[in-house]
């Protein structure tokens, strides 16, 4: 194991073509991740024709490497402009954002690129780690544990709420799940809430949606508030390499934060259907639940921006771990490149363990090193990337507004999208203006779906009986156990509150 491990590093990285490849496919990854709206899965389809014909390890470590860092570069426009790149960015804006208009992107820049980057190298780790154990622990999830998880992710609307708004983050995170209902009856077949538009037939696009909600409002507001994104000037900001190197330096000092988040990550990476945009958002409810001071996170608090980075790329390494070894993709992204690793010969399943064992490590290291060359040449292009938060709005604005309609388009290539964005973008600004979260709008349509396809099947196998299921049980006293914090929490702050009154 040890020999095939260490033997499968030196064949990849002393083979030129093998690391000109990754070159190429880390600069393609972080072009595609800071662009919305095109996402891993398009680049991946995109990339297929140029691979075909290519040896199998030479094409599968170039598609691998380049969806990989997809994230890494994602969180740039969304800490900037607070326009998320994917469903997985969404979570860093809420804090990333407000970092930036504190004269502070360079700091949330560092600490996400570095988080990113570590979170990456941790995912393959735990993918190592649990290949002695795969079986028992990917088999013992079932549409039941399914169901609850995604009721357990939904939990944390509670806390993604912040400042005494329990009862508005419920609200909008219900709000969410009723639209997570767009679309055909999973069990019957029937449309719901589609009319005669067959374009949500698939339910709303869960891009369009967070462009609407987050990346919009900003632009609105910034134009008709003036300025730029930061409130503060860069003299005041002190921007230089030194608040750069500050960020990333938050990673280490929040290390037992981000070896969690990073291992929660990848552990949802692994469970078929929960995705990455559950890994972020749970682990930034696991952030805001854990931390002594809850109260700072959505006015820049620099935990909410390294917890969602670290399991967003943390999960690349869980999710190819199903994908490889049973044929089941661990996300929509990982169904894709299962199809390419099929074009190139590669046939995913038990016998990976056996006569492919090789180049299993190989892609392991292909995660861990493609990571740090993503890191790399991020630090020295982000430093002149955050100056643009000190740009003149009304530059800025037209650009943005034009770059996230084009991302609403590209997403799924339905000009209806555009209707869709439309329409959400004032309801998004509404929120904003009436200090309503946001947040749990997105946490509610991401999970929602997920909640009510594992419910359906889990009835079907069990009945009502899945309740009683070992590991129902556990997450179950998990739920019970938030919410009763949760609710701790709010009579804490209103008796807080009632003494500073008196």
């Amino acid at each position: 194991m040890i020999d095939t491990m260490f033997g499968s590093l030196f064949g990849m990285v002393s083979s030129p073509q093998i690391m000109g490849l990754m070159l190429v496919a880390v600069l393609i990854g972080l072009m595609v991740g800071v662009t919305p709206g095109i996402g891993g899965r398009l680049s991946i389809a995109l990339a297929i024709p140029f691979v075909y014909g290519m040896d199998k390890v030479s094409g599968a470590v170039f598609l691998l490497t380049m969806h990989a860092v997809n994230g890494t570069s994602g969180q740039i426009s969304s800490i900037m402009f607070g326009v998320p790149g994917d469903g997985d960015d969404a979570a860093t804006t809420i804090d990333g954002h407000p970092m930036a208009k504190k004269g502070e992107a360079g700091r949330a820049l560092g600490a996400s690129i570095t988080a990113s980057g570590v979170g990456g190298i941790i995912g393959a780790v735990v993918f190592a780690i649990m290949i002695p154990v795969l079986e028992p622990v990917i088999l013992s999830f079932s549409p039941a544990e399914f169901f609850l998880l995604a009721i357990l992710g939904i939990t944390f609307i509670a806390f993604l709420s912040g400042g005494g708004n329990i009862f508005k983050g419920i609200v909008v995170g219900l709000f969410g799940m009723m639209l997570a209902t767009v679309g055909l009856d999973p069990v019957s077949g029937v449309g719901r809430y589609t009319g005669e538009f067959l374009f949500l037939w698939d339910g709303l696009s869960l891009v369009t949606a967070v462009l609407a909600i987050f990346a919009v409002p900003e632009m609105i507001a910034l134009a008709t508030r003036g300025g730029s994104i930061s409130k503060v000037s860069m003299a005041t900001a002190k921007y230089s390499w030194r608040q750069l190197l500050d960020g990333a330096l938050e990673v280490p000092r929040h290390w037992w934060l981000v070896l969690r988040t990073s291992v929660i990550g990848a552990v949802i990476g692994m469970i078929p259907g929960l995705g990455g945009s559950a890994a972020a958002w749970m682990c930034y409810g696991h952030a805001v639940q854990t931390s002594k001071t809850p109260e700072r996170f959505g006015h820049g608090a620099v935990e909410g921006v390294i917890a969602p980075e670290t399991a967003s790329n943390a999960k690349e390494g869980g999710s190819l771990l199903p994908t490889l070894f049973f044929g089941i993709p661990g996300s929509s992204g990982m169904a894709v490149l299962m199809g390419a690793f099929l074009i190139l010969g590669i046939q995913p399943g038990p016998a990976m363990l056996t006569d492919n064992l090789p180049l299993v490590w190989t892609l392991i290291w292909a995660l861990v090193v493609g990571n740090i060359i993503a890191i790399s040449i991020l630090f020295f292009v982000v430093r002149w990337a955050a100056r643009l938060t000190f740009v003149n709005g009304l530059i800025l604005v037209p650009f943005i507004l034009t770059l996230v309609v084009i991302g609403a388009y590209v997403s799924e290539g339905q000009w209806q999208n555009l209707v869709v964005l439309f329409v959400l973008s004032l309801i998004g600004y509404g929120l904003l203006k009436a200090d309503w979260p946001r947040a749990p709008f997105v946490i509610g349509l991401v999970l929602g779906k997920v909640a009510e396809d594992s419910l359906h099947k889990a009835l079907d196998l069990w009945g009502p009986g899945f309740f009683l299921r070992p590991l129902s049980l556990v997450l179950i006293g998990l739920i019970a156990a938030t919410v009763a914090y949760a609710v701790w929490k709010e009579v804490g702050t209103a008796r807080q509150r009632k003494a500073e009154v008196a």
